[in-house]
């Protein structure tokens, strides 16, 4: 008969003492691994999802530079001000500049660097979602993933059109999140709430025509509004008065830095939708950039913060500071705490062990006068030990998906992360294995390194009683 048949024979005779401790084993496995899962993948999806497809954030120069990058990247938070349209327009070229009545037809000062330039109007909810207002190109210059490779798609309908035969300006695109918890279709109207959700809400309705696919990312939770119609409901344009400074300081900004020259648009602009509010009455929350080329953004930002009107945020710098001082000294005390009831489980290993010693020394007897060395029992011992720990492990491993996956919902509605049981916390680093030849670089899962410390565990919990096996007195215990 094998060791591992004859320890796990042994370890079915002190059945509830055995299950007692392989739960206790389980327990702090199963918090580990909730831990490590939980903070991996949310990571992951935040750091890769920093970036949607642009590389900066222009907002007001209010309030810090994660505040606007969660409430504009995340939706987290509340807005922290307004710019003027017209300094968003300075990212435009004179073809989308000659849409506007009253604007100089020339190309934006900050045009020549730039590859896409997105309005964000924020300050309006939809149930508990936050409704933003911006222009089509959300869905069509913006990519999403990891590599910012993947395009939008609809589940059903299409994206808003910035000004259509049917709906004129008042269309609008559900997130996947926003139309399956509020059971909203291509086709209802919808009426967003003014300022705080649940609040007053706005006469105008919009027209859903398109729900987005899941996507795994913010936008899943937020509900999206054609611009010129959000600038048309009540309270939502600005009064001249109140934008008369901000007017003059970019007009001052533009002085100061000459733009090109200006090029006349050769389109007409009968091929343009009218545009129903004057620019100097619009406002956005923020506007997301695009450059032509990192190359660029360094100084692009620079030459923004250097004027009175905006800041300029680099999205995934501010996420990845966020992780790196809050969220990680989090996560290693959480870590810590929940290895710490690892050890007080193994330690109830050599408990129930060393405490079963007595009872098992005659059979320990037995066993030694029917042949088996003091090694072969000793290993017993240490195999029982690890069995204990492989089948807490077991247990725990199943138990912390189990629970990371039923709160998956409850993750995603807060946060847009999407976790499944079957996902495992990313790797912290690769490793390096040589098998017979060159060197593979392979990602190991950071929740996989649990295993073999679980092993290591065994083996110095069981130590201790797999020595009293060994100097068992044949003689006396017989």
């Amino acid at each position: 008969m094998s060791l591992w048949k004859i320890a796990w024979r042994s370890i079915l005779q002190r059945g509830l003492a055995s299950a007692l401790t392989t739960l206790s084993m389980a327990l702090g496995v199963m918090l580990v691994v909730a831990v490590l899962l939980l903070y991996g993948i949310i990571s992951t999806q935040f750091q890769n999802n920093s970036s949607l497809g642009y590389n900066m954030i222009v907002g007001p120069n209010k309030g810090g530079k994660l505040q606007l990058t969660l409430n504009t990247v995340y939706y987290l938070s509340e807005p922290v001000g307004i710019i003027p349209y017209s300094y968003y327009l300075e990212f435009k070229d004179a073809q989308e500049r000659s849409r506007y009545d009253g604007v100089e037809e020339r190309d934006g000062k900050f045009a020549a660097f730039t590859a896409a330039a997105i309005p964000v109007c924020l300050g309006d909810y939809l149930g508990r979602f936050r409704v933003v207002g911006t222009t089509p190109d959300m869905f069509e210059e913006l990519r999403y993933g990891p590599e910012a490779n993947l395009e939008y798609e609809f589940a059903a309908g299409r994206n808003f059109q910035t000004r259509s035969e049917e709906h004129g300006f008042f269309e609008a695109v559900l997130g996947s999140a926003v139309a399956r918890e509020l059971g909203i279709s291509v086709g209802e109207t919808i009426s967003p709430s003014h300022g705080v959700p649940g609040g007053h809400e706005h006469e105008q309705k919009f027209t859903v025509v398109g729900v987005l696919r899941p996507t795994g990312t913010p936008n899943d939770r937020a509900a999206f509004i054609n611009v010129e119609g959000f600038y048309l409901m009540a309270d939502h344009a600005t009064p001249l008065e109140e934008f008369e400074m901000g007017e003059n300081e970019v007009a001052a900004e533009s002085e100061e830095e000459p733009a090109a020259t200006a090029k006349k648009s050769e389109a007409p602009k009968s091929l343009y939708p009218t545009t129903p509010l004057p620019v100097n009455e619009r406002a956005v929350s923020g506007v997301l950039v695009r450059t032509i080329s990192p190359l660029v953004t360094a100084g692009l930002v620079q030459q923004i913060d250097r004027g009175r009107t905006a800041q300029a945020v680099l999205p995934v710098r501010e996420i990845y500071n966020l992780f790196e001082n809050i969220v990680g000294p989090i996560q290693a005390v959480l870590l810590a705490l929940t290895v710490m009831i690892c050890i007080v489980s193994g330690l109830s290993i050599l408990v129930s062990i060393y405490n079963s010693m007595s009872d098992r020394r005659h059979e320990i007897a037995v066993m030694r006068a029917l042949g088996a060395s003091r090694t072969v029992v000793g290993s017993i011992v240490l195999i029982e030990a690890i069995l204990l720990s492989l089948g807490g492990a077991a247990l725990g491993f199943v138990a912390g998906h189990g629970l990371i996956a039923s709160a998956g919902g409850i993750i995603e509605e807060r946060t847009g992360v999407q976790i499944g049981f079957f996902d495992f916390a990313p790797p912290m680093e690769d490793v390096e294995l040589w098998i017979g030849g060159p060197l593979l670089t392979i990602p190991i899962s950071t929740e996989l390194w649990v295993l073999p410390s679980l092993i290591l565990l065994a083996i110095l919990v069981g130590f201790w009683p797999a020595v009293e096996a060994y100097r068992t007195d044949v003689a006396r215990s017989l």
